[in-house]
């Protein structure tokens, strides 16, 4: 038996007979600062010596007390590691005085309950803290908080980790091994050892600190980087970070969109345009368009009233139909159901269906408010009737044509002469 097992302290031997000696009362009165030990109670103690198979700790009292080998298997690696005589370490006292007298400690114990009262302390505060994920199982993922093993629900995940993925069905869990998590402790009850932390809940509380300072920080007219969230018939709301902004159907492009996803995809990142910042009501709206250069302002000095242009019908509705103009695709004007013919139209299926390449004469421009009016039945408009809009037509495709070839040769800065010297021309 080691030494210390048996050892004095004031000339009394452990397990003797003086063991006994009224004299112990004295020594666990106040005065003296003697405190008993009893089981289940967490002291500490210093390391007085380091063996592979035990570590003993000298708690101040009559002997050592002693940590098993049984109880060093349990302790993590790294911590173990690390002791060395004369630290000072937590223990807990898993019996008071064992038959033979000793004092039996744990150190695994001791840090277990300390990690419960850091979880405890997580709990009432509720605030947020990293953690580690260090495995998984179907109904979601594993986070210890020291060496309390923590347990992250499926449903306390961030949705977004799942968002982009909704069509599978294998859960992306795998993937989070080895991520840090945003987590708050949610449910603790150390006897049934249950700890429940919710990455849901701290990103929530996360995401309102964060919008709340994007609401302050962002001006209207800046651009800024996000991502593509979600998808509605109204338009796309996009993350700048901790806020959502949403960008308008009427904002997504300059030509006509019937849905966000003709445009955008989830998950995409995008730059946007902050068009407005409602602080009040905590909205923001964006804008895809607004970076694009806008084909409107250059709409009145390439077209004219009583120009003839092709098109392609794109829509149908009740009072007319939609056509864009062909080289123009962010460009539409509207074939007015009274403009489709010089018959009564109930319908524009009955002239016309989408995909039907026309040819349609501008009757009105209003860039202002980016409309165009465009008619069928003015194309041989007797107004017109003495010029031959198919040669009209023509003459505007040669124009076109030889307006291209003009830009391309004239943007040939260097040209090389017959002897073979270099010229600049000038454009």
């Amino acid at each position: 038996m080691n030494e210390s097992m048996g050892g004095t302290d004031g000339g009394i031997v452990v397990g003797s007979p003086q063991a006994s000696h009224p004299m112990m009362g004295l020594l666990e009165s106040p005065e003296y600062g003697y405190q008993p030990l009893r089981q289940g109670e967490i002291r500490k103690g210093v390391i007085v010596q380091i063996t592979p198979n035990e570590i003993l700790v000298d708690l101040g009292l009559k002997s050592e007390g002693i940590v098993t080998s049984r109880d060093l298997e349990r302790v993590p690696a790294d911590f173990l590691a690390s002791l060395q005589v004369g630290d000072e370490v937590p223990v807990y006292v898993v019996n008071p005085e064992d038959r033979y007298g000793n004092v039996i400690l744990s150190l695994s114990r001791a840090q277990l309950a300390k990690d419960w009262e850091r979880a405890r302390e997580l709990y009432e505060s509720q605030e947020i803290f990293p953690g580690l994920v260090s495995s998984y199982n179907k109904g979601g993922v594993i986070v210890h908080i020291g060496s309390v093993r923590g347990f992250v629900p499926a449903s306390q995940l961030d949705p977004a980790r799942y968002r982009f993925n909704r069509d599978t069905r294998e859960t992306p869990w795998a993937e989070l091994v080895g991520q840090t998590l945003q987590l708050k402790v949610i449910e603790i009850d150390p006897e049934r050892n249950r700890l429940i932390l919710s990455e849901r809940a701290a990103i929530r509380e996360w995401r309102k600190a964060q919008k709340e300072r994007l609401l302050n920080e962002l001006q209207e007219g800046e651009v800024r980087t996000g991502q593509v969230i979600s998808l509605a018939d109204f338009g796309a709301f996009v993350d700048l970070g901790g806020a959502d902004g949403l960008i308008h159907l009427s904002e997504l492009s300059w030509k006509r969109v019937n849905h966000p996803r003709e445009v955008l995809e989830l998950g995409q990142e995008v730059e946007v345009y902050v068009l407005n910042v409602d602080r009040e009501n905590k909205r923001i709206g964006l804008s895809l368009k607004r970076l694009q250069p806008d084909p409107w302002t250059l709409i009145a000095e390439q077209y004219q009233v009583g120009q003839l242009v092709e098109g392609v019908i794109t829509k149908l509705v009740k009072f007319g139909a939609f056509a864009r103009i062909k080289g123009e695709e962010e460009i539409e004007g509207l074939i007015h159901i009274s403009e489709l013919s010089d018959d009564h139209v109930t319908h524009p299926q009955e002239v016309v269906h989408e995909g039907q390449e026309v040819i349609m004469r501008i009757i009105r421009i209003d860039t202002e408010r980016r409309r165009m009016g465009l008619s069928l039945k003015r194309v041989a408009d007797p107004r017109y009737a003495d010029q031959d809009w198919q040669a009209e037509l023509e003459a505007a495709r040669q124009e076109a044509t030889q307006e291209i070839e003009e830009e391309t040769s004239g943007s040939e800065e260097e040209q090389t002469d017959e002897s073979g010297s270099e010229q600049t021309l000038e454009v």
